[in-house]
């Protein structure tokens, strides 16, 4: 986990995150034709972003909150996913 100041790329709020070799990951990522270069990476699912005005406030993401490498997947999936705390 790490603040969410310290994230470079994209904030994300996720239904879900998963190992890209997990049943739901990789069933996922295969259908939707991705191949993740590292099988143990963490995946988001259903994601969306965060508001960066509303970190701190303690009322961003009620699901799993992220820090995302690759989001070009529309919010379906993001890929290389870092938990974070959006408290800090």
């Amino acid at each position: 986990t790490i603040p969410a100041s310290r994230c470079n790329n994209s904030l994300l709020c996720c239904g879900s995150v998963q190992a890209a070799n997990s049943i739901t990951g990789s069933t996922l990522l295969t259908l939707l034709g991705i191949v993740a270069q590292d099988i143990t990476t963490l995946v988001g699912i259903t994601c969306g972003p965060i508001n960066v005005a509303s970190v701190g406030t303690g009322d961003v993401c009620a699901a799993q909150p992220v820090c995302c490498a690759n989001n070009d997947f529309h919010g379906i999936v993001a890929i290389g996913c870092t938990p974070i705390n959006i408290n800090l």
